[in-house]
């Protein structure tokens, strides 16, 4: 089965059993084209026509607005979790149930949504709720990736070649002269396949040289890093000669205080991200499954309204939840149209990607029925 959902309304015959009886049949009698159930929908409060005219237009926006948060939490999700799939999956619940089960299972959530009130007013407080969530993932994401870029940072310098990485892990306070006036010690960068010419030619690379000072010190699977004593004032011609070479002087100054402030802040930044990570995980976990449960309250509302709107009053319709078998997607929309035509005389389906002057479809297309989707897959992995 896909996890695309038809959320569909049609009139009440003499009940409304009978629609869904209908429904059901000409959806299943002949071949399994979608897996039905009935959408729950309590009794709202119908307000004016003006009122609910308007509201159709902003519930299209809040809709679309609330599918983004839903769909940019979850891949913020993915990112942390650092996309385990099954992991992902496990934490995108609504309501503790997997998202499937939520939608196919709805009741409207009374508490947080109170029916005693006017359209308008939920949708407000839904927009407020979903917005809220928006900026704080703004904020949390924005904390948790400059902590984990910094991290990152720090960790690339202690990997790659000799040539570029941190040597603060690799050498020792006995592999250098320290304390003289006169001396130092300069490490090298030397390729595997000059290590004879390296041994030939360093001492006289420059005047001063330490004879027999040279050590290797570490090696990678390209060169090694040798250490060289000279006097210090021969250090700028011995760089250049060893240039020419092919030897790469490296530029290190040993500092035990630095050394160890790079390694605390290492200790310190991997601490702060594990530290944040459970919270953070659970904060996106809550607040995906609100977002969600809010974004499906909104098709429900969306649902109620358009159905007042098309079938008029007194309220008297069918919420249907179809989820269409995977190759039945065409046949389904034909024996839909089939069943519902009577319902509006102009509507063979006019395709949203057809321009008509004066409709505005609002990338929607239009049936003789009420007609929302609901994706349940939210992304896709890489």
């Amino acid at each position: 089965m896909m996890t695309e959902f038809w959320l569909i309304s049609a009139p009440g015959e003499k009940t409304c059993q009978q629609t869904w009886d209908k429904m059901n049949m000409a959806t299943t009698q002949t071949s399994n084209l979608s897996t039905n159930h009935k959408f729950n929908m309590p009794e709202l409060k119908v307000g004016t026509l003006d009122v609910l005219v308007g509201l159709s237009d902003d519930l299209a926006k809040l809709d679309s607005f609330v599918e983004s948060v839903v769909r940019k939490v979850a891949q913020y999700m993915a990112d942390v979790l650092e996309d385990s799939r099954d992991k992902v999956q496990e934490n995108l619940l609504a309501n503790g149930v997997d998202l499937v089960t939520y939608v196919t299972r709805f009741q409207w959530d009374m508490a947080k949504y109170p029916i005693k009130q006017s359209l308008k007013n939920i949708s407000e407080i839904m927009s407020k709720q979903v917005s809220q969530i928006d900026n704080d993932l703004k904020a949390r994401a924005s904390a948790y990736n400059s902590l984990k870029g910094n991290l990152q940072s720090l960790e690339r310098k202690n990997v790659g070649s000799l040539l570029t990485r941190s040597l603060a892990d690799i050498v020792k306070k006995d592999d250098f002269i320290l304390d003289s006036e006169y001396l130092t010690t300069l490490l090298v960068v030397v390729p595997k396949t000059s290590y004879p010419d390296w041994q030939k030619a360093y001492e006289t690379l420059s005047e001063m040289v330490v004879p027999r000072s040279t050590k290797l010190l570490f090696e990678d699977h390209d060169s090694g890093l040798f250490s060289v004593t000279l006097f210090r004032k021969a250090i700028d011609d011995f760089k250049q000669k060893a240039r020419e070479n092919k030897f790469v002087v490296r530029d290190f100054q040993y500092n035990e205080e630095e050394m160890k402030a790079d390694k605390e802040e290492l200790t310190r930044l991997s601490t702060d991200k594990k530290k944040q990570f459970g919270p953070l995980v659970r904060w996106l976990k809550v607040n995906f499954s609100e977002a969600f449960i809010a974004w499906i309250h909104i098709k429900a509302l969306r649902v109620f309204t358009e159905s007042v709107l098309r079938y008029g009053l007194p309220v008297n319709f069918q919420a249907m939840l179809l989820q269409p078998g995977k190759k039945n997607v065409k046949k389904l929309r034909e024996v839909l149209q089939d069943l519902y035509k009577h319902l509006d005389s102009s509507a063979t389906v006019i395709d949203a990607t057809m321009d008509i002057p004066g409709l505005n479809l609002s990338q929607q297309e239009y049936y003789p029925y009420v007609y929302y989707k609901i994706d349940c897959n939210l992304f896709d992995f890489k």
